[in-house]
Order: structure tokens, then sequence, then C-alpha cells
């Protein structure tokens, strides 16, 4: 189960981060973010990953020419785009730069199924937050959740994430809902705005393992039921 810690900005942050075993960081570009790094900040920050986890370079909107700068800079191994990018654009954007792409989409009232459908077809995975207020200045990280069971009436094809008002408090109870294949969490493990905590990091973390192990371990007591059902009745022949 993939555990994300986007908006980190700070190496305090990001050792917390890769201490408790996130598998993905993300890095916001995006100057409207409190959350936005500079292009020294994440190069210093990359480099301080290393191999412990998958780099994910967030932008919103962004035109080839501030990507390609990110890009050299970060090193990332997957692009997140959060903006209004269609489906085009990230095909274009894909075969440009070489990278794996995992598209945002914004759960509002409901979902629509024909846009889920049309960006599961070129991006590389999804990621479902809420969607933002009209008048918000950040599609995203903003703390709002949605209403999960909106979730019911799509199909994917592709490995996807949850994210919108998740904090330790209701990971677990969002990944039973969902069965997500992983979480994207930011403001829910901060104590201000764009200040990542330690303690809420492992706590969130501690969670989707918790969950993680509990639903390996339910799945095990059914195989091990099926392994026995399958011999008893193979004596029986």
């Amino acid at each position: 189960m993939i555990v994300k810690i986007c908006g980190l900005s700070t190496k305090d942050g990001l050792d917390a981060a890769l201490a408790c075993g996130a598998d993905m960081v993300g890095f916001v570009f995006f100057d409207k973010s409190p959350r936005h790094v500079s292009l020294d900040q994440a190069g210093a920050l990359g480099a301080r990953v290393g191999q412990r986890a998958t780099k994910v370079l967030l932008t919103v909107n962004a035109d080839d020419a501030s990507l390609a700068a990110a890009i050299a800079a970060l090193d990332p191994e997957l692009l997140q785009l959060h903006g209004g990018e269609s489906p085009e654009r990230i095909a274009s954007i894909r075969a440009r730069f070489g990278l794996p792409v995992m598209k945002a989409i914004g759960v509002g009232a409901m979902a629509d199924p024909e846009q889920v459908r049309l960006f599961d077809a070129v991006a590389d995975m999804l990621l479902f937050d809420a969607a933002p207020k009209p008048d918000a200045a950040r599609p995203g990280g903003n703390g709002a959740g949605f209403d999960w069971t909106l979730l019911d009436a799509i199909e994917t094809k592709k490995p996807w994430l949850l994210a919108g008002g998740l904090d330790a408090g209701n990971v677990a109870s969002a990944l039973a809902l969902t069965h997500a294949h992983g979480v994207d969490v930011s403001s829910g493990v901060e104590s201000g705005l764009g200040v990542k905590d330690p303690d809420k990091i492992a706590a969130f973390i501690a969670q989707v393992r918790a969950m993680s192990h509990s639903a390996a371990a339910s799945l095990g007591r059914q195989g091990r039921a099926g392994d026995e059902t399958l011999g008893s009745r193979r004596r029986s022949v």
C-alpha cells in the first residue's frame, strides 16, 4: 500500500518521511502554494532522498520550460500534474520528458466517469482529491475531504491514490471504504500551514501500515481456509 507524503520543503520534514518509510515524497513547484520549493531547494532535497523513496514532482499547469527546469533540479521518478491539464497535454508531457505521470482529478458533488476514463487512458497513475472551491488559490493541499463513496462509480485500469483531508485519525477508514492502492497526505501531517510535523508523519504512516498488515493477514486466513477446503475435497474424491 503506497504512502506518499507531499509538500515537503525542509530537510527535517523530508528526513521524518524517509525514516518512517514513506514510499513517495512529493515536492511542489507552484508559487501560490505555501509548500513551494525553489530549484535550489529541490536540488538539495532531491539529493538527500537518494534511493530511499520515489521522488515526485508536483506542478500545476506548468509549461515545458518550467517543467524542464524543475525536472533538471529534482531529477524525479514521477510527475504529478495537479492542474487543469488535458489528456492531450498529459500525453505530450509523457512523450517529451520520458517520465511516468500521475494525474490528479478533483471530485466534488459527483464523480465524472467519462473524465476518469480519458485520463486513465493516458496517465500512469491517478490521484483522487477533493475538488477545490471556485475561489480557491490552490487546486489541492487545502485539507478538504470529499464523499469517498463517490468513487464507487469509478472504474480504472491504473493504480490510484486517495487524497484530500486525510490524517492519522481517518486514513484507516478511508482505505477500508475505498480500497485505494495508496494515500497521499500533505496538510494532514502538518502543525502549521506548510510545516510538516514528524510525529504526525509517523502516526499517519503507522496507521497505513497497520491497515495494510491487517488486510494481508485477512487475505492469508482466507487463503488458508480455501486451501483446507480444497484439501478436504481432494481427500474425499
